[in-house]
């Protein structure tokens, strides 16, 4: 049986090798490419999701969300909101039966809402936060949970950069991918450790 630890402090997890994701990452501009990308995502039970957006450094200034990165285990789609707005028929897959795993959900669905009127809480979803703690793990941080669980460090370096720019850097594509892949890890390695702990019980 794996004894997986409840916490981690900031120096142990600064030490780690670098986690990336390590899929193909698709970047989508356009509407036409977004429905090609959503009927592939709703092939698949499970994907990760999380969103960015430009950072604002002037009091009172906030942007609107400008990224939603939905990834499964090996490819990830960062649809450009500022670009696409938010598609009908994108909404409808955020409120579908795909199980979508992400972390401090709450936020996300806060600026989802700012781009459209549907509220994607209504689907499939599990929150990385309170999933965890089921396993005793006492870390809120998306950065934390994956060093306890894998001993690699996902790196911030890229969270304040501009989400709006007119072409993402591959260093912001990495990030942005590497977020929404973790969530995908981390509840599928859980989720494998529970079904052996059912079956070793039974």
């Amino acid at each position: 049986m794996i004894e997986i630890p409840t916490t981690i402090d900031k120096q142990a997890v600064s030490g780690m090798p670098k986690a990336s994701f390590p899929g193909r990452i698709f970047v989508i501009n356009a509407e036409d490419e977004a429905r090609k990308a959503v009927e592939y995502l709703n092939t698949h039970v499970l994907v990760g999701v999380d969103t960015e957006t430009r950072p604002s450094f002037r009091k009172g200034t906030v942007h609107q969300v400008a990224l939603l990165q939905i990834a499964t285990a090996d490819v990830c789609f960062l649809f450009r909101l500022n670009r696409l707005g938010l598609p009908d028929f994108l909404e409808d897959f955020l409120q579908n039966d795909v199980l979508k795993v992400g972390l401090s959900l709450k936020d996300d669905f806060m600026m989802l809402r700012k781009r459209n009127h549907k509220d994607p809480r209504q689907g499939n979803w599990v929150e990385l936060q309170d999933y965890v703690s089921l396993f005793g793990i006492q870390e809120k941080s998306l950065q934390k949970i994956y060093a306890l669980l894998f001993g690699e460090k996902i790196s911030k370096s890229q969270r304040l950069s501009n989400w709006e720019a007119d072409v993402l850097t591959e260093a912001q594509q990495l990030y942005a991918a590497t977020d929404a892949w973790a969530c995908v890890r981390i509840f599928q390695y859980l989720e494998e450790l529970k079904s052996k702990k059912h079956n070793t019980q039974l």
